[in-house]
Parts: C-alpha cells; sequence; structure tokens
C-alpha cells in the first residue's frame, strides 16, 4: 500500500494535507524517515510512525451506537443529521455505515460497520434475527394484545407479520411493553400497535439478538464492539435463541 493512501486512510488528512506531512520530515517506516508519497509500505509488517507517534493500521471498523432521535440511519443526506455525522473523524475514514436501521424518532442500539459481508449476513431474512424493542404505548395493552401479536397481526397493508413475543411491563392509560419480532418492515412496531387500536409514543431498541444495547452509552454515544461481542456478532451466536 502506498504510504500517502495508508495516512489518508487513517486520518491524517486528505492526499494533499497528507503529501504535506511527509515532505515536512514527520513519517517514518522502520525508524527511516520517508518523503515520497508513492512509498510502499506494509502496514501489517512494517512499523509507521508520524511525529514519534506510532500508526495503527485498521481496515474494519465495528460500532455500537445509542442512536438519540432526530437522526436518520443513513450515512449521507443533505437536509438532516446521520449517524455517521456523529462519529469522530478518525472513525468515519473507515467508511462505516449503518446495519440496518431505526426511524428517525427512534432511539437505541445500532450496529454500524463498514464489513458488507457482515452486514449481509445479519440482515438476511433467513437469519430470523430477533430484535427487541422498549415501547411506551397511548392506551391499555392486554393479554389479548399479546396473543395477538403471538399469532402475527394484519398490518394496513394486508400483510401478516411473523410472529412477535410482547411483554407487558405495565398496563394502564400509557403502557409499557417489550416486543421481540424476527423481521424489519418499514415503521413495524408502530404499525403492529395500530393494528390493534393503540399508539406508540416512544421506541427504543434495546437487543438485536443477544447483543444488548450498553446502557453507559448516553443517547448520541458510541464504542467499538468488545472481541467477545464481535466473535460472537462473527459466530452467528450473538443472534442464537
Amino acid at each position: 500500500m502506498r504510504i500517502d493512501k495508508l495516512l489518508a486512510n487513517m486520518g491524517f488528512g486528505s492526499r494533499k494535507e497528507v503529501k504535506q506531512l511527509l515532505k515536512s520530515g514527520a513519517v517514518n517506516v522502520d525508524e527511516t524517515v520517508v518523503k515520497d508519497s508513492k512509498t510502499k509500505v506494509d502496514p501489517n509488517g512494517q512499523k509507521v510512525t508520524v511525529h514519534g507517534e506510532e500508526v495503527i493500521y485498521q481496515e474494519t471498523i465495528y460500532l455500537m451506537m445509542n442512536k438519540p432521535p432526530g437522526v436518520i440511519s443513513a450515512t449521507e443526506d443533505r437536509a438532516q443529521e446521520t449517524v455517521i455525522d456523529l462519529l469522530e473523524e478518525k472513525d468515519r475514514v473507515l467508511s462505516p455505515f449503518p446495519v440496518g436501521r431505526l426511524d428517525k424518532d427512534t432511539e437505541g442500539l445500532l450496529i454500524l460497520t463498514n464489513d458488507g459481508q457482515l452486514s449481509h449476513s445479519l440482515l438476511s431474512p433467513k437469519k430470523h434475527v430477533p430484535k427487541t424493542y422498549f415501547a411506551k404505548i397511548d392506551g391499555f395493552v392486554t393479554e389479548e394484545d399479546a396473543e395477538a401479536f403471538k399469532q402475527g397481526v394484519t398490518l394496513e397493508d394486508g400483510y401478516l407479520t411473523k410472529p412477535g413475543e410482547l411483554v407487558i411491563l405495565h398496563s394502564g392509560e400509557n403502557s409499557e411493553i417489550q416486543l421481540t419480532i424476527t423481521e424489519g418492515k418499514f415503521h413495524q412496531v408502530k404499525r403492529m400497535f395500530e393494528a390493534v387500536g393503540k399508539k406508540v409514543t416512544y421506541l427504543q431498541r434495546i437487543r438485536m439478538g443477544n447483543l444488548d444495547l450498553d446502557e453507559e452509552l448516553k443517547l448520541g454515544e458510541y464504542r467499538v464492539l468488545t472481541e467477545d461481542e464481535l466473535d460472537r456478532l462473527q459466530d452467528g451466536e450473538v443472534f442464537s435463541r
């Protein structure tokens, strides 16, 4: 890999800025100053430093975000803030994208990565990945609703959903529930409750498979997945039931 491409990919600036950095003599490869931007380096076998600080090469990125409301699950948008806008530059340069999407006003667990193969695996309908939501509902949620969700409900467009597991945490004029579903139709949770005559007033995704939202993450914050979480993702264990 060319040294200028490596440094640009690792967030040290544009190609033009990296060339200036190289010309200044700030970059060393195996203790040797490198000024030629075309110099080939092996980022996994050679030590590259900038101003004495070692450059840790990273090709892939895996993040867990607590998505805030008002932000869309997209890589870019001319009019609205996206989840990518919330990332630091050092993470944005690796071009991560959200795995699936949460509605604009929905909060909670969102995975971002640049690993297309992993993303495809997690989103494949064949995997039946369970997703669990916490929601506040305008209206009394009853055991009859839970039974209806267990059988699958018919949405306004005639689509019959796959069975969902509805757990009533509190039933009242403003009920609180947890709902686990294995598909991700547009506004599905909201539409499922509309099908039984109720309205979702707050929605948060708290789990995908066995991967729980880190409760220490504040809205808009994110962190790198732990090695254990990543291993389980890649092995498919996160989505075992």
